[in-house]
């Protein structure tokens, strides 16, 4: 079993940063990609960003250029960095990881990030 925990969630106004933090601990072995997923209400969970445990980083168009996903030298825990926030990044974040040669991947338990004024 892999646990993730994840903090730095909250309320920002427009225009503000948060960074997110997420812990991995447990049978991490052979873990490869962490990132961030989203979820509003009433949609879909969605890719936010990704990192790989070799620095390959991935993300959604229109947080390319404001978010930044990184990782601590020992690959255990990943942050996502966000910059210049708007309302419509409003989202329940959630971290997730995946492993060479695990049969599933681990999600954390979310955390609230609410963008208003």
């Amino acid at each position: 079993q892999v646990q993730l925990v994840e903090s730095g969630g909250g309320l920002v106004q427009p225009g503000g940063s948060l960074r997110l933090s997420c812990a991995a601990s447990g049978s991490i072995f052979g873990m490869n990609a962490m990132g961030w997923y989203r979820q509003a209400p009433g949609k879909e969970r969605e890719l936010v960003a990704t990192i790989t445990s070799g620095g390959t980083t991935n993300y959604k168009d229109s947080v390319k250029g404001r978010f930044t996903i990184s990782r601590d030298n020992a690959k255990t825990t990943v942050y996502l960095q966000m910059n210049s926030l708007k309302p419509e990044d409003t989202a329940v974040y959630y971290c997730n990881a995946e492993g060479f040669f695990w049969p599933r991947g681990y999600w954390g338990q979310g955390t609230q990030v609410t963008v208003s004024s």
